[in-house]
């Protein structure tokens, strides 16, 4: 099913409005923004807006265009290529990552040194790494249900799912794999926590989070230059290139943008994912099904298809203009931030048949979830071990999960570049209880 898609027209010019370009970023396009997005890929493929932040980009709502953009280098990843205005200046990247001095990440440069880097983390951050993790996955996932059951699930049948389950998850896996002692995995936790408020926590709160775990991430590299071990960052420090090494700025900034990049966008992917199936009872009875059969096809392509419906990176991150540059006709100026919207290339029907239908089995689907290119998310074996895993476990021991509210009652987190709910409550039958959830 949807093998074949519709013929892919990168050019065709934008047809003219019959209705007013529709409002961007309010409460309510963050609920469900998808109906802006195809107008504006219909009306005005490349669109420059005002951002909440102030600062003026572009974004890029086709696919092709996008796919083109996501692999332009003319498109730097350097902010220092922003011809930013003095009252939108600091605001295009992670606030404080800059005073934290954590800027030399894979998310922040070009080649050569986004080459030599890449290079380097690679030799630490290999499939073998990944695929060895996933017994602990497996572990992680089941302690998290088995808590949320014991705290309260075998009296209510109820629990959030963000804050119980799809948030711990990934942070203590990548703390796991950085090697973070269990014992300070909390202290990540909570500035994890601030990190993704996007604005709803203490004025500064983000930036003093980053601060406190730059520090940390100091002090846990000097102990693991005089005793390594089988870790990440272990292997970071180890890790070299003709004789080359991470600086302990580079590795600093890469344990940070590993775990700032690596566990939001997970967060997202179970919460929206396990949102989606929810949503939509067919396709998750389909997966219930074969899950149930012991097969493993429509687990793995049903993973990229709820990246591809409702991922958890709604626009790339930020990109500026090196030359001046066409993009989908559009002239853009030297300077000019420009922001791949990877929600609306993902749902565009010149690329993908009838987008807007959730297909667990949908086998040509080159999302863009992960990005294209040489910036193409390093972490994503990862992601989709830790998604595949939470949504499998959820299902097997919860198999009559439901939502605990209305779907047009769900919140979701304001912020540019991720798309997640705040909270997503649910409802079951505790394991070895009898009735029906709520009954």
């Amino acid at each position: 099913m949807h093998d074949q898609p519709p013929p892919t027209c990168p050019h065709t010019p934008p047809t003219p409005p019959k209705a007013p370009a529709p409002d961007l970023f309010t409460w309510e396009f963050a609920t469900d923004p998808y109906p802006a997005y195809a107008w504006l890929r219909e009306h005005a493929p490349v669109h420059r807006t005002e951002l909440p932040s102030g600062v003026e980009a572009w974004l890029v709502t086709r696919y092709a265009d996008a796919r083109e953009a996501l692999a332009d280098q003319r498109l730097s990843k350097n902010p220092a290529h922003h011809d930013e205005p003095a009252h939108a200046r600091g605001r295009t990247g992670i606030p404080g990552e800059r005073k934290a001095e954590l800027m030399t990440h894979l998310l922040n440069i070009d080649p050569p040194d986004h080459t030599r880097l890449r290079r380097l983390v690679s030799k630490a951050f290999t499939p073998r790494r990944v695929a060895a993790f996933a017994p602990r996955v497996q572990e992680l996932t089941d302690q998290l249900i088995d808590t949320f059951l014991d705290k309260h699930g075998a009296e209510r049948g109820a629990a959030d799912l963000i804050h119980e389950f799809a948030f711990p998850l990934p942070i203590y896996a990548i703390c796991d794999l950085l090697g973070v002692p269990r014992e300070d995995q909390d202290d990540f936790r909570d500035w994890a926590g601030m990190m993704i408020r996007h604005g709803g926590g203490p004025r500064g709160g983000v930036a003093r989070s980053v601060k406190k775990m730059r520090g940390y991430l100091a002090e846990l590299i000097h102990r693991k230059r005089a005793e390594p071990g089988d870790d990440l960052i272990s292997g970071l420090i180890r890790a070299s290139d003709h004789g080359e090494h991470l600086t302990e700025n580079e590795a600093a900034a890469m344990a940070f943008i590993l775990l700032f990049a690596g566990f939001e966008t997970t967060v997202n992917l179970i919460g929206n994912g396990i949102l989606a199936l929810l949503t939509h009872p067919e396709q998750r009875a389909r997966l219930q099904r074969s899950l149930a059969a012991g097969e493993s096809a429509l687990l793995e392509t049903g993973i990229e298809e709820l990246l591809r419906f409702d991922g958890p990176v709604e626009l790339a991150t930020w990109r500026f203009a090196t030359e001046p540059l066409r993009v989908g006709g559009q002239d853009i100026a030297v300077g000019d931030p420009v922001l791949v919207v990877l929600a609306a290339a993902d749902r565009d029907p010149a690329r993908f048949a009838e987008p807007d239908l959730l297909d667990l089995s949908r086998r040509d689907n080159q999302h863009l979830g992960y990005g294209h290119g040489i910036h193409y998310c390093l972490g994503a074996p990862l992601a989709r071990l830790e998604g595949q895993t939470a949504v499998a476990t959820l299902l097997r021991r919860l198999p009559d999960l439901q939502l605990g509210v209305e779907p047009e009652e769900l919140r979701w987190r304001g912020g540019l570049i991720m798309r997640g709910l705040r909270t997503l409550p649910v409802r079951f039958t505790p394991p070895g209880a009898g009735g029906l959830p709520g009954s």
